[in-house]
């Protein structure tokens, strides 16, 4: 270990950016060298008589300019990826904001694929895709070949799905077939039914249309059964919005016998039912989708963002029946014309070819093992999550609130989202929600959850004190 002790009065920064400016500097003076391993965090702190938090916030910068790597259980080592010297460089300068990536724990997306084996096989499937690439360059109809209705059927029989094609659409994502399919359901003025916290993107479609929202009380198997048939009494709905499956923010996913009571309750009142089913690919053995118990009321929609890439930009969408869909495409077409087909091509290379699944497993393999490393550095209890969820739901204690807590994690590189943009009506929860995936990798994810941890562990005042 490399016995290294700055000197903070060096710098005029704030402390924690001092400490990367002179790891930086040390590096090019030849103080510190590829290799060495930096004291721990604690032991520093106490060398340099500042706050626990101070040191990591230092570290986490000087991860953030390629300085540094931390690896968990071993420490912090340093890299030598330092840039060339800036002419304007000297140890009391003002470090540039531009070359700091930021940690994102705001998204909800899946971690990304690092398998060398796998990642060969998804760009063959990229090759085979480009030997034909002429025609993907001209418009296609709305809704998909018969060979991408194909690979969709093939996948969402995954989920115990067997529509006909004539009931299903490729689309360009679920987002747009959801501003769809409610203009199509509901009337500016009129309401429409979600659970009470809920996906930010339902509020703002409804938003978009001019709808009422309004939402339901959930239990640990999800909506209440009597209180959406309450519902349905007294606001006279026009459809019912679920993500069923790993609820996002707040990761439940609807059990199977309360599936069943919802759907019981949408076919007394002949309510249409909008199945977001986002993650419904995650768990190897989920329970059925409604659209399998209620076929005739739902429209199902099977995004691929969540369980292949968000970047592919498609959903699967089942109509309720042929006649449903006319209505359906001819409002995708005024707003989107078409899927891209180039998109649509390389999601059913990969379904063909087996790159869906090998991504879906390795999703599911990385998603566990964040939610492993979450478990052991959180206390037990203390949070929300399922144990194959890309997120967890954080009640917060300690007299934190979701604005002091998302302000102090903003400033320290890591993005959390407030309760405030998942409920649907009455007061927000004082909660966040924090996303496990993305690009972040396994280590930098680790020192992000410790200083979290660490954060938490006491009043804001505590964690506040910086400098």
């Amino acid at each position: 270990m490399k016995d290294w002790h700055p000197d903070l009065s060096r710098s005029s920064s704030p402390r924690y950016m001092a400490i990367a400016d002179l790891i930086e500097m040390d590096l090019r003076n030849g103080h510190l060298a590829v290799g060495d391993r930096l004291p721990p965090q604690r032991d520093l702190a106490k060398r340099l008589n500042v706050d626990f938090t101070t040191v990591a916030r230092g570290y986490v910068e000087a991860q953030k300019r390629g300085l540094v790597e931390s690896h968990v259980g071993r420490g912090t080592f340093v890299t030598g990826r330092a840039g060339k010297a800036r002419p304007d460089f000297a140890p009391d300068a003002v470090p540039d904001p531009r070359r700091a990536s930021i940690v994102d724990f705001s998204m909800n997306m899946p971690p990304e694929p690092d398998d060398p084996e796998l990642i060969a096989g998804m760009r063959e499937g990229m090759s085979a895709v480009a030997a034909n690439l002429v025609p993907l360059l001209r418009y296609q109809g709305f809704g998909g070949s018969g060979m991408d209705k194909d690979a969709a059927a093939a996948w969402l029989g995954r989920r115990g799905l067997t529509p006909s094609q004539e009931r299903i659409f490729v689309t360009p994502g679920a987002h747009p077939a959801l501003l769809a399919i409610f203009g199509l359901l509901a009337k500016p003025g009129e309401t429409v039914l979600s659970e009470i916290i809920t996906y930010p993107g339902m509020r703002s479609i409804a938003a978009q249309l001019r709808l009422n929202l309004a939402g339901l009380p959930m239990d640990e198997d999800g909506v209440l059964p009597e209180a959406l048939a309450s519902a349905c009494e007294r606001l006279k709905p026009k459809a019912l919005y679920l993500n069923p499956t790993l609820q996002n923010p707040m990761t439940l996913t609807i059990s199977t016998g309360r599936r069943a009571e919802i759907a019981a309750v949408a076919r007394r009142y002949q309510l249409p039912v909008v199945e977001d089913d986002a993650y419904g690919f995650i768990p190897p053995q989920g329970p059925a989708p409604l659209a399998a118990m209620a076929p005739d009321l739902t429209w199902h929609i099977g995004g691929l963002a969540k369980c292949l890439g968000a970047g592919l930009r498609l959903a699967y969408v089942v109509a309720p029946d042929s006649k449903a869909g006319w209505p359906f495409v001819s409002a995708m077409r005024a707003n989107n014309v078409m899927a891209s087909p180039l998109t649509m091509a390389l999601a059913t290379r990969w379904i063909e070819d087996g790159s869906a699944d090998a991504i879906l497993r390795f999703v599911r393999t990385e998603a566990a093992a964040r939610q492993q490393m979450v478990a052991a550095i959180l206390p037990a209890g203390s949070y929300r999550a399922d144990p194959i969820s890309f997120n967890i739901w954080l009640p917060l204690a300690n007299g934190w609130t979701r604005s002091t807590f998302g302000s102090h994690m903003r400033s320290s590189g890591i993005g959390v989202v407030a309760s405030d943009a998942f409920t649907v009506e009455g007061a927000a929860p004082e909660a966040v929600r924090v996303c496990l995936g993305g690009p972040i990798t396994r280590e930098r994810l680790h020192g992000a959850l410790e200083f979290m941890a660490h954060a938490l562990e006491g009043p804001p005042e505590m964690a506040a004190s910086f400098f």
